[in-house]
């Protein structure tokens, strides 16, 4: 069933940017911006809540290692399980997202969201990272099993002052709200949640047995 037209649609926001302030929030904003007046013009508001990666990076550490999620990790877990649209934007190093962004995406439910509308975003220092985007970021989504709209974002800071940025900032955004408009994300929810794994972490917390005549072997070792 898809959503009541009165009602808003939620939003959610994730930035990794290190520093306050940091362009890759201000990238988030400007999509996050853009997204709401146009849902405005289709009559319809939107309610955002923004995860700041940076605040709970020890809580994602934790949980990395011992599985134990903290209760600040598991309000940005609801917050993403209830949107209706994510924004996710990160900073590139070494030709990579951020590690922190990743490791994020690492520790929650493999279908926490699935068929869920998101704009991938990222900024760099250099355009040598455009690709970044559409080669790692949109891979990782979709093994999330999200829907990332056709338009990705990438912005260096000579793009800052640039029409272009808006123009490509305009025609995600219409996407977005479509995707939202949908209401697609929300009849799977309703239809097909309880057929899917809901795992967390990327290896469905399971453990490798290291010690077998194959794994000694793979390390260069001799079985017994």
């Amino acid at each position: 069933m898809t959503s009541p037209d009165h009602e808003p649609f939620a939003l959610t926001i994730i930035s990794a940017g290190t520093s306050d302030p940091s362009s890759t929030r201000l990238l988030a904003d400007r999509i996050a911006d853009r997204t709401c007046e146009l849902a405005a013009c289709h009559g319809r508001t939107v309610t955002s809540n923004v995860i700041e990666l940076r605040e709970i990076a020890a809580d994602v550490s934790s949980a990395l290692v011992s599985q134990l999620i903290s209760p600040r990790l598991q309000a940005a877990m609801t917050a993403l399980g209830e949107a209706d649209g994510i924004i996710a934007s990160t900073p590139v190093y070494k030709a990579c997202p951020s590690g922190l962004f990743k490791s994020f995406f690492d520790v929650l439910d493999d279908d926490l969201i699935v068929a869920r509308p998101v704009v991938l975003a990222a900024t760099a220092g250099t355009a040598r990272h455009a690709l970044v985007v559409d080669e790692q970021m949109r891979s990782m989504f979709a093994y999330l099993r999200a829907l990332t709209i056709p338009t990705s974002l990438f912005a260096v800071p000579e793009d800052w002052g640039d029409p272009a940025l808006n123009n490509r900032i305009d025609r995600a955004a219409v996407e977005f709200v479509l995707l939202m408009e949908s209401g697609f994300a929300r009849q799977i929810r309703d239809a097909s949640w309880e057929s899917y794994r809901h795992e967390y972490g990327s290896a469905g917390d399971t453990e490798v047995d290291l010690d077998t005549d194959l794994m000694r072997l793979a390390a260069g070792g001799t079985s017994t």
